[in-house]
């Protein structure tokens, strides 16, 4: 193989090297994120999923008349908990947001 040929081969080679580099940090697809809205004339609860799992769910009263009361968040256990164990924690628990932004 002469000098000439060998230049164009090697660049070629090079950028698919680059190319291939450039792409693999988007081989990893994004995850899969859900928004549920379930809402009746007493309650609306918001919860939001990520890969299936419940990351947070947000509940807010509705008064008598339909106006939405003080929304609070519902503490969640963590993935892989056993909620049978003896370890207690604070999942299930209501919080609410003393500071808004």
């Amino acid at each position: 193989m002469n000098r000439r040929c060998a230049l164009p081969v090697f660049a070629v080679v090079a950028n698919a090297l680059l190319l291939g580099a450039c792409a693999a940090p988007y081989a990893t697809p994004e995850p899969e994120v859900n928004r549920f809205v379930a809402e009746d004339r007493h309650v609306r609860i918001e919860e939001l999923r990520v890969r299936g799992l419940t990351q947070r769910a947000v509940v807010t009263p509705k008064g008598p008349d339909g106006e939405p009361g003080r929304p609070y968040q519902v503490l969640l256990a963590p993935g892989g908990h056993d909620p049978s164990g003896e370890h207690r924690d604070a999942s299930g628990q209501r919080v609410w947001s003393v500071l808004t932004f």
